[in-house]
């Protein structure tokens, strides 16, 4: 996947539901839960059980959607991540070689950064967009404004307390796009295996994240 096809998906689905599960199974059941309510970009954190597992089944069993992995803290994770289908990568951190490791196998890469300082740098170095994170420990919304004032030529994706409520102004704000994890599989729901409450959630974020409804 090139770097412009890359961005364009974001532009076009602007969420991707973040999923660390603590069976494969449990991973399987979400990743399929959000894909009935029309999320197309799913990240498997890396240090989900049986990550690898999982992501190359899902990557078979949910061809319309795009399959990637996240908590990605080296080389050696990026190769085995790639090796298993990996369509994109994310991380919580700056790291050059994984960045540029990424770049030569031609996977999206997105390392995670707060400051202005790191997100430039990530920038420079290759990185396809940036994950600000944790955003809401920063001031949410508001601190992606002020990034994108002297920065606006960076494509940020805000995760770490987007919630279904708040994705919508982050978008309209700047962001390319918002990455949810817990807002989106609520425990309670999880617990009860209420996954039709959980697909309507999706169905609920994507509906509010469409073209025609972002002001």
């Amino acid at each position: 996947m090139i770097i412009d096809n890359w961005l364009n998906l974001l532009r076009q689905q602007r969420v991707i539901a973040v999923i660390r599960a603590s069976s494969k199974s449990l991973g399987e059941q979400m990743a399929k839960t959000v894909a009935t309510g029309g999320i197309r970009l799913i990240e498997i954190t890396w240090n989900s059980a049986d990550a690898p597992e999982l992501i190359s089944q899902l990557h078979r069993e949910l061809p319309n959607c795009i399959i990637g992995t996240g908590t990605i803290l080296n080389q050696s994770q990026l190769h085995q991540a790639i090796d298993v289908g990996a369509q994109f990568i994310f991380s919580p951190h700056v790291d050059i070689p994984v960045i540029k490791a990424a770049i030569a196998a031609k996977v999206p890469v997105v390392p995670g950064a707060l400051s202005p300082t790191e997100i430039v740098t990530a920038w420079d170095a290759g990185a396809s967009c940036v994950k600000v994170f944790p955003i809401q420990a920063v001031g949410g919304a508001s601190y992606i404004k002020a990034l994108l004032g002297p920065l606006g030529h960076i494509p940020l994706i805000p995760t770490g307390g987007v919630t279904i409520d708040n994705a919508q102004e982050l978008i309209n704000i700047g962001a390319i796009a918002v990455g949810l994890s817990g807002n989106l599989f609520p425990q309670s729901l999880i617990d009860e295996g209420n996954w039709n409450a959980i697909a309507k959630r999706a169905k609920q974020l994507k509906q509010r994240l469409a073209p025609d409804s972002l002001s």
